[in-house]
């Protein structure tokens, strides 16, 4: 089969890979319909030492399951399925809590037992828990909005969740990449009454403001900090959702953050150290925020995709083929795309 590997910085290849097979009676193998790249593919792709060998890249994907395991009962073959970033058994303590990203016995996609998404095929281990079916019938035409449900709209979901977004709160979301987006997306539907949307590109923060933000924001640092107050006459924002990962996004937020509320980060932090001492403790400000369980959210956000009340899908603004995959990191990296869709 053909599958995109990194092997160093700036090198993505698309090369012959050995077909998946079934090795444990849970899994089960994805014919993959639709990945993408992530903005956090990118860190990697910047900065990569040489592999000779390579690293199968992608987490992100729906495909139609071909083939299961002997002790798979949930998920059957021809089903249409959306795959999380992360794998799960869907049974231990932590997955029973919602908390997936840390089950006992999963992990993360691109091993050499568990390749990436961004492939012609996947093996799935701990099918049952992993997947999640798609009812039959989803029109075709809903494709970008399912594959959204992988990572970057459960994500921004995420953010708004553990931000405590609620009716009525006032929210700054940092970012104007996918994430962030689909952030505004979220705490609109959670029922922000103002979202400041902090981000320098105008497709993109007009692509945000269709989805739900009230204000745009261009400026950075203390510069952009000082409108956000502007607006929030001086206090700042109750919630701001980080969701860039590094360190002068984080000071920003910290910067707009209101006395008493909260910064809920899902950008992966680029940083070991970040300011988070006395400044913070005599405002009372509370840092959250983590790895997504997306796997969680799936069945909550699903309905209203399938009912066309929202389409996060309008993130992706280019689809190419599998074939071209070197080209999607490069469209990204240079931000000629906000997000790219890869087909077989």
């Amino acid at each position: 089969m053909r599958a995109a590997f990194l092997f160093g910085a700036g090198d993505v290849r698309v090369v012959d890979a050995p077909e998946p097979a079934i090795l444990q009676p849970t899994d089960a193998i994805v014919r993959v319909t639709a990945s993408c790249v992530c903005g956090s593919d990118l860190h990697p792709y910047r900065r990569a030492t040489p592999m000779p060998e390579g690293a199968a890249m992608g987490h992100e994907f729906v495909g139609v399951v071909e083939e299961v395991g002997p002790e798979v009962a949930d998920v059957r073959p021809g089903d249409l399925v959306i795959a999380p970033f992360a794998w799960s058994d869907g049974t231990c303590d932590f997955c029973r809590e919602g908390l997936q990203t840390s089950c006992r016995n999963g992990g993360f996609w691109g091993s050499a037992d568990v390749p990436g998404g961004q492939g012609e095929r996947v093996r799935v281990p701990f099918a049952d828990g992993t997947l999640a079916v798609v009812p039959p019938g989803a029109d075709e035409a809903l494709l970008p909005d399912l594959l959204t449900l992988s990572d970057v709209y459960g994500t921004g979901w995420h953010a708004a969740v553990r931000g405590g977004v609620r009716t009525g709160i006032d929210v700054t979301v940092i970012g104007d990449g996918a994430v962030g987006l689909l952030a505004v997306l979220s705490a609109k539907q959670l029922g922000a009454e103002r979202i400041i949307l902090m981000g320098r590109h105008a497709a993109r923060t007009d692509l945000g403001v269709e989805f739900g933000a009230t204000d745009v924001v261009v400026e950075r640092g203390a510069e952009g900090v000082d409108h956000v107050k502007e607006l929030t006459g001086g206090d700042g924002t109750r919630v701001v959702l980080e969701a860039v990962g590094h360190l002068d996004a984080f000071e920003q937020a910290l910067g707009v953050v209101r006395a008493g509320g909260t910064v809920s980060r899902v950008g992966v932090p680029q940083y070991r150290e970040g300011p988070i001492g006395r400044a913070q403790f005599g405002r009372n400000v509370t840092i959250t925020g983590g790895v997504a369980p997306v796997r969680a959210y799936i069945g909550e956000l699903l309905p209203g995709v399938l009912a066309g009340d929202v389409h996060p899908g309008r993130v992706f603004d280019r689809v190419l083929p599998l074939e071209e995959t070197p080209e999607a990191y490069r469209l990204m990296e240079s931000r000629e795309a906000l997000k790219v869709m890869l087909r077989p």
